[in-house]
């Protein structure tokens, strides 16, 4: 497929372009400059063509010991990588310093380019396209990538840089992704009796993760860790991550798709409206994704953010698995690995079972233990267990510690059966669902996570009243 960069300055529209080319709101939009740091890619068409986009940071001249060099050094990366480079200058603002020199910057190193002027719609712009024809980069294309002006134009000058056949893919199928969310599985009412033992858990099945936890916690290093490659901005300044970026490699011929998000910090303490739009994207990742990796600072873990980052993911139903992330730093190892682990089972009752691994984002120390680590997680988040095994399961808990009794009256538990998996779902049939009570329930929980080894992952259980066979029948309306 065919890849291409859009780069320019801060702040004149590349991301902007980006979302419209994609089709979604992908990348975060502001009016202020530098919101985009990483470099995204994702699947685009214009009309007919399909291809890969890039986003990248605004470029800057600055040295590259400094947060903006290295988000050049990226930049230099995509452009490196790309078949053709959309240069996109703001027409409305007019030509700068910095448009002349990363116009040589592109003639120097891009394969092809295509100069785009941006914010054409504005009133006075004809004399800023025509300004840029000083840039010596051809004839500039007109558009506005914010109301879709121009789409057509460019859409012509890719296909005369690049060639129709650039474009054409013999091997694309109408088929979904690999990533895109599958259907639940039910077990439809009145089928539980006939359920078949469940198939083996598949490894070979792409898997989706999700790399959160606070600001500066190292989440970007260890996915450049997992990548073998920088392909991740990062550095000792906190919350340099804006937007969820998301890669993908392979592990031991097994696709994955990493995600690396913003860092999470309490609610109270984000105020700016950029990052609450980088926290929202987030969540969204998390919601995305399979499993969620909760990046621990191990040189101060265990602060309140990351006790309230696994009890979301648990909530929203994500296997969680955590990370304790800086292990180089450690030196007497062995008393801080006790106390991490009674901290675990104490603090994060919610998670009952749930894996931790030390890991080293900087030495790659610890990467394999926490991949196994991953797949074990979801192999339990995508158990099943047959009806037949549940109710055997049931019966005996419930004659070794029958419900209990409300006004004298004995609660009846009939059936259980899974209504899905990815979390772990049951149901329970019995006659007085609001007479359970919340400890019974909590008890029928922890007994599932014994016998059939869900430990790690949410488990949610459900109460359906049973229906009186003797009741008279509702008459349908006709």
């Amino acid at each position: 497929m065919v890849t291409i960069a859009i780069i320019g300055r801060p702040n004149v529209g590349k991301s902007t372009l980006f979302n419209r080319l994609v089709g979604k709101r992908l990348a975060l939009v502001d009016d202020r400059p530098g919101v985009t740091r990483d470099r995204r890619s994702g699947e685009a068409s214009l009309m007919d063509l399909e291809f890969e986009i890039i986003d990248t940071a605004g470029l800057e001249i600055t040295g590259a010991e400094t947060l903006e060099g290295r988000m050049r050094a990226q930049t230099e990366i995509a452009i490196a990588a790309a078949d053709c480079v959309l240069f996109m200058v703001d027409v409305k603002v007019g030509l700068t310093p910095q448009d002349l020199d990363f116009a040589e910057l592109c003639r120097r190193t891009a394969a092809k380019v295509i100069l785009v002027a941006n914010k054409a719609e504005a009133r006075g712009a004809e004399s800023g396209v025509l300004d840029a024809y000083s840039l010596g980069l051809g004839e500039p294309i007109g558009i506005s990538a914010e109301h879709g002006m121009g789409m057509a134009e460019l859409r012509d000058a890719l296909v005369e840089a690049l060639g129709e056949e650039a474009f054409a893919d013999p091997l694309a199928e109408d088929e979904p992704e690999w990533w895109e969310e599958e259907a639940p599985e039910l077990v439809a009412e009145g089928d539980e009796g006939e359920e078949a033992e469940a198939p083996p858990y598949d490894d070979t099945k792409p898997l989706r993760i999700a790399i959160v936890g606070r600001p500066n916690a190292g989440k970007s290093t260890l996915i450049n860790r997992f990548l073998g490659e920088d392909r991740m901005l990062t550095g000792p300044e906190a919350g340099i991550t804006r937007d969820s970026i998301s890669v993908e490699w392979d592990w031991r011929g097994r696709k994955i798709r990493m995600f690396d998000t913003a860092g999470l910090r309490r609610k109270a303490r984000i105020q700016e409206k950029l990052e609450k739009l980088s926290v929202a994207d987030a969540l969204r990742a998390i919601k995305y994704a399979e499993i969620v990796v909760i990046v621990f600072d191990v040189t101060i873990p265990f602060e309140r953010q990351d006790m309230s980052i696994v009890d979301l993911i648990v909530r929203e139903g994500r296997a969680p698995v955590i990370a304790f992330n800086k292990w180089d730093l450690i030196e007497d190892r062995q008393p801080v690995l006790a106390e991490l682990r009674e901290k675990t089972e104490r603090l994060l009752p919610q998670a009952r079972g749930v894996k931790a691994v030390t890991v080293s984002g900087e030495t790659g120390e610890g990467i394999d233990r926490l991949m196994k680590a991953i797949v074990e997680t979801h192999e339990v988040w995508n158990r099943r267990i047959s009806t037949a095994k549940l109710n055997q399961w049931l019966s005996r808990t419930i004659g070794h510690h029958p419900p209990p009794a409300v006004a004298g009256r004995r609660v009846n538990i009939k059936y259980m059966t899974q209504v899905k998996s990815r979390p772990p779902t049951f149901m329970i049939s019995t006659s007085r669902p609001e007479a359970l009570g919340t400890s019974y329930t909590r008890y029928l929980i922890n007994g599932l996570r014994e016998s059939f080894g869900l430990f790690g992952v949410p488990i949610r259980l459900g109460l359906r009243k049973t229906d009186n066979p003797f009741a008279p029948k509702r008459k349908r309306p006709s």
